[in-house]
């Protein structure tokens, strides 16, 4: 008789992405998408005219958000994301705008669906404590 194996989830969220790599790979399909995008207009617009610093920024801190090298606080200490996000007008719009953005680049990417549900449970509850504008939630 034999028994069912049932895998088990890589120990951490970043293991579970796939590492570095497809950490990159994720952040840069985001801002892609956010660029290309005219559903993502708004979100861009927040973002000024260049996406590179944003791009280093969002990975350094999704590698240890997700388990991995802490890079973001190597280099800027504890994130403090709603203070950082302050100067930034963050409504219900853009919280919503972000989190499509990150769906659509998490099925892009192709990240497991258990995964990417786990994530976008996540990304919402920090996505909505940033706003900073007043709105229905």
């Amino acid at each position: 008789m034999s028994e069912k194996i049932t895998p088990v989830p890589p120990e951490t969220p970043f293991a579970w992405v796939g590492g570095e790599l497809a950490v990159r790979q994720l952040v840069d399909r985001f801002y892609d998408l956010m660029d290309i995008e005219p559903g993502y207009r708004e979100l861009r617009a927040v973002h000024g005219s260049t996406l590179g610093e944003a791009r280093d920024k969002l990975f350094w801190f999704l590698c240890g958000w997700l388990g991995g090298p802490s890079h973001y606080t190597e280099r800027f200490g504890h994130p403090r994301l709603r203070m950082r996000h302050m100067p930034f007008a963050i409504g219900v719009l853009e919280r919503d705008q972000w989190l499509a953005c990150m769906d659509q680049a998490m099925r892009e990417c192709e990240l497991d669906a258990e995964l990417r549900e786990r994530l976008n449970q996540s990304f919402f509850q920090t996505a909505d404590w940033m706003r900073n504008q007043p709105g229905a939630a």
